[in-house]
């Protein structure tokens, strides 16, 4: 269980959900490094369970001084990094998913400030820090492939991680760092109760089962498995691609 042995990582968003998940398997394949969040009470917890491996830094990924906080604090406990899982995004905190008709201006920004502008500017202020070859594994969504109701702009943020790996990746093709995206399907994280009431959680997490050929929901480690080969030597021939762990929820239609 060595595949990521003597390797730094920065997982931000790592302190709950899909981050912590990636965390973890990145921890049970040898690296340690950093994981990110808001919340300064999950973040003490997650850094805990991960045995002190990981160190868990407070920070907002759409600020950039906390974004090079995380990076210049990781490199003086670790040394460079050799994988950034740009991971932090998602369901935004109080604006919650509209139809069009109830998107503002406000909505709008918010989603793809959080998407989209992060991601890129957390690997700009980044790089000073990575070690040439390193790889950057930006978290996308199959909302990126399947138009949903209230999912517009949260979909189109994510369609464009898509190509922002493309674009990265040759952007630093000489420096060799490769820059790919992973991409979830419904999975099973606290997330889900931002999306619906309570009491139809139960429901709306069985219709995702419904409709995913792998028969269930995707776990945190399901994700983590696939960016520990995306972080490792295992990947080296994959560049500015996209790799959907998703259950088959794109790619094959169980919609009745």
């Amino acid at each position: 269980m060595d595949k990521l042995k003597n390797k730094v990582a920065v997982v931000t968003g790592g302190n709950s959900g899909i981050g912590f998940g990636i965390a973890e398997a990145f921890k049970n394949e040898g690296a340690v490094g950093a994981i990110t969040g808001r919340n300064e009470v999950t973040l003490r917890h997650s850094a805990e369970a991960l045995g002190g491996d990981f160190i868990g830094i407070k920070g907002d990924v759409t600020n950039m001084n906390d974004l090079e906080l995380v990076f210049r604090k990781t490199t003086e406990k670790f040394g460079k990094i050799d994988a950034l899982v740009v991971n932090a995004g998602g369901v935004v905190d109080g604006v919650p998913l509209a139809a069009i008709d109830d998107v503002t201006e406000e909505h709008y920004d918010r989603y793809m400030d959080l998407n989209l502008k992060s991601a890129y500017f957390t690997v700009q202020k980044a790089l000073p820090y990575l070690n040439d070859g390193a790889s950057i594994i930006l978290i996308g969504s199959s909302a990126a492939h399947r138009a949903a109701p209230g999912m517009t702009i949260y979909g189109a943020a994510k369609a464009a991680i898509v190509f922002l790996a493309k674009g990265l990746s040759l952007d630093l093709l000489p420096r060799k760092i490769r820059v790919n995206t992973l991409s979830p399907g419904s999975i099973d994280t606290p997330v889900f109760g931002k999306l619906v009431p309570q009491e139809q959680l139960e429901q709306v997490k069985q219709v995702w089962i419904d409709i995913t050929p792998a028969g269930r929901q995707g776990l945190p480690s399901d994700i983590g498995n696939a960016a520990v080969f995306l972080a490792s030597d295992d990947s080296a021939f994959i560049v500015g691609t996209e790799i959907l762990s998703d259950g088959g929820l794109t790619n094959i239609s169980l919609m009745k």
